[in-house]
């Protein structure tokens, strides 16, 4: 009941006032965008949805035009081909604004397992022992919270393998660890936490 109802309905809703509070932030990171970097303001990429079916995701785009599209953040290897403004925009998330929409629209939710990339074989198998695949994926979520670009795949697909099966509990339950992880998130994007360009923490540069 939770999932299917009370989420969504929170989903629409938290979506809606995040686009309207938005609205003059995103045209200010759009002429920023176009003024920084030629190229198109948005970004759109196949991502992997609930039960793997594939979706579109839209973002700001926050890399020159010439980097392959395809390529996980883990395995991005030219951070010096990013202007400052690139930089700050993937470190303060401003490049996930535009996903509200998708949010809106229903082919992810505000909590859930970050999106892979439909080529991300390795993180969409680690996600399937834990049931992850089975929900919407999300603009922030559990294991976004414990460290984002600086945990390694299996550690990733654990935390939003507990994140599901907090999810399927339903009610009250749920309903608490999805405001826990909204406010916790804020906390990390505020203090930058977790970001790194070419490789988890592990192996980063």
């Amino acid at each position: 009941m939770y999932e299917r109802f009370w989420k969504r309905l929170l989903d629409i809703v938290m979506s809606s006032v995040g686009i309207i509070v938005a609205a003059i932030p995103m045209l200010v990171v759009a002429l920023i965008i176009k003024i920084d970097s030629p190229g198109p303001v948005f970004f759109r990429q196949k991502r992997v949805g609930k039960n793997k079916k594939n979706f579109m995701i839209i973002k700001f785009r926050s890399m020159p035009v010439d980097v392959p599209k395809d390529i996980p953040t883990h395995q991005f290897k030219a951070e010096k081909m990013l202007s400052k403004w690139q930089r700050f925009m993937r470190k303060s998330s401003l490049d996930e604004l535009p996903q509200f929409f998708c949010i809106w629209i229903g082919t992810m939710s505000i909590v859930g397992p970050r999106p892979a990339l439909w080529n991300q074989d390795d993180l969409v198998a680690e996600r399937d022992k834990y049931g992850a695949n089975d929900i919407k994926p999300g603009l922030t979520g559990w294991a976004q919270i414990h460290g984002r670009d600086e945990i390694e795949i299996p550690l990733k697909a654990k935390y939003d393998g507990e994140y599901a099966a907090k999810l399927k509990q339903g009610g009250f339950r749920a309903f608490g660890f999805d405001m826990r992880c909204f406010f916790e998130s804020i906390i990390a994007v505020l203090k930058k936490d977790g970001v790194v360009e070419g490789g988890t923490g592990k192996n980063a540069e």
